[in-house]
């Protein structure tokens, strides 16, 4: 019995190949079914922007080759070179551990953000018909840990990113966001993001407007919102709660001129505008206005960088109960081999017993059956003897989670592995 995550993530691989090994939960069973063709016993595929990773129940040496090969096919003909060059393979306990700290939010690009912890038990569901026992277990015990974690630690507090410092500042200003209404000014990732981030806080995003009308009409799609030119979304300062900008536009494009009088007609409602564009979008002007605060890259980053460090103080007891967890699988791991082996151990070893015991009984032709039931009854308490002291130290150390190890070294010792080449 053995386990395996191959994969890559943000550490190891640049955005621009992780685009390409993501899958859609329609690719998943697919690939899934040509790794345990491969050899796996059991799959669970985790794919998202920031990783891909194939966690594997007993695979076989060509189970990890096999996702190799499908990653390799989606780098393309100018990829140039193998996707293994781009990720990591870790085994057993190393491979438990690795999906607890995913789940934790210890490996993420943001440090202890929650998002994870859902993309996990969407992997683990879509995943379901591959998965198999073990990492049905497996997968159950990780969402736990990152339960435990983000309940019993501050990983999660605060805003760590510009995206989600921005949500908390709008939050501090309204006190309640739900019900809030957005205009959004720009259709990028950073705009479309941090739009998100808003949306998921209850926050109404009911217009976005860009540039170019149709990237502004795809997003306003996606978050139920109406589509506008930049040039007719002036006017909506009058009445929106947040305006979120982030354009490409290399000055400003939310100028005193463009919104002093739309904001007047506001009265002494406030107004929060943030500024998540490099260079930023909004004039500092605009910020003096009565009632609007006004927060560009620099206020919501100072704001993240604080969460941040307020964060890294609580990793010890993050992996504090990450260790704690890792043990207690690798105790249910570990039993769940024991038995087996100990029979086939028994086995073996009766084996040998009956075949030394027939051939010492040949050569004693001139005794007794009582004298030969007596001789089998001690070669029987001679090997129950033997026996004794490896099943209660393999039985402890499996309950103790360490019994994984002297399984495979008795494997080795007494030839119990595979004679297939399995």
């Amino acid at each position: 019995m053995s386990l395996a995550v191959v994969g890559v993530n943000h550490r190891t691989a640049p955005l621009d190949v992780r685009e390409r090994f993501a899958h859609a939960p329609r690719e998943v069973p697919v690939s899934l079914e040509r790794v345990l063709a491969a050899g796996a016993g059991g799959g669970v595929l985790l794919s998202t922007c920031n990783r891909t990773e194939f966690y594997l129940a007993e695979p076989r040496e060509g189970a990890p080759e096999a996702v190799w090969t499908i990653l390799t096919e989606r780098l393309g003909e100018g990829g140039g070179r193998s996707a293994s060059a781009y990720g990591y393979l870790r085994r057993d306990r190393d491979a438990v551990r690795h999906l607890y700290r995913v789940s934790a939010g210890l490996e993420s690009m943001i440090l202890g953000e929650s998002q994870i912890q859902g993309q996990v038990r969407e992997a683990w569901e879509v995943s379901k018909a591959q998965a198999g026992p073990v990492l049905h277990r497996l997968f159950q015990s990780a969402l736990l840990v990152g339960a435990r974690v983000r309940s019993e630690t501050g990983l999660a507090m605060g805003a760590a990113s510009a995206p989600s410092a921005a949500v908390a500042v709008a939050g501090k200003i309204f006190h309640q966001l739900a019900g809030r209404t957005a205009l959004v000014l720009g259709a990028g990732d950073m705009a479309e993001l941090a739009a998100t981030c808003l949306a998921a806080e209850g926050v109404r995003v009911t217009m976005v407007a860009n540039r170019t009308y149709e990237r502004a009409k795809a997003i306003a799609e996606e978050l139920g919102a109406r589509a506008l030119t930049l040039e007719e979304a002036w006017e909506h300062f009058a009445t929106a709660d947040i305006v979120l900008s982030s354009t490409a536009a290399p000055h400003a494009v939310v100028t005193w001129e463009r919104v002093a009088a739309a904001i007047e007609r506001r009265g002494r409602r406030p107004l929060c505008i943030l500024d998540l564009a490099v260079p930023r979008d909004v004039e500092p002007a605009v910020g003096r206005l009565e009632n609007v605060f006004l927060y560009d890259l620099d206020d919501l980053q100072a704001v993240a960088a604080q969460a941040t460090a307020e964060r890294r103080n609580e990793i010890p007891a993050a992996e504090h109960i990450v260790t704690e967890e890792v043990d207690r699988f690798w105790a249910w791991y570990g039993g769940l081999a024991v038995v087996p082996v100990l029979k086939e151990f028994r086995g073996r070893l009766d084996q040998v017993r009956v075949q030394e015991l027939e051939r010492a009984l040949k050569r004693l032709g001139h005794l007794s059956p009582e004298d030969r039931a007596q001789i089998e009854q001690f070669s029987q308490a001679l090997m129950n003897k033997f026996l004794h002291q490896p099943t209660v130290t393999l039985k402890a150390a499996a309950h103790a989670g360490r019994g994984y190890g002297l399984l495979e070294a008795l494997k080795r010792l007494f030839g119990l592995e595979p004679r297939d080449g399995g």
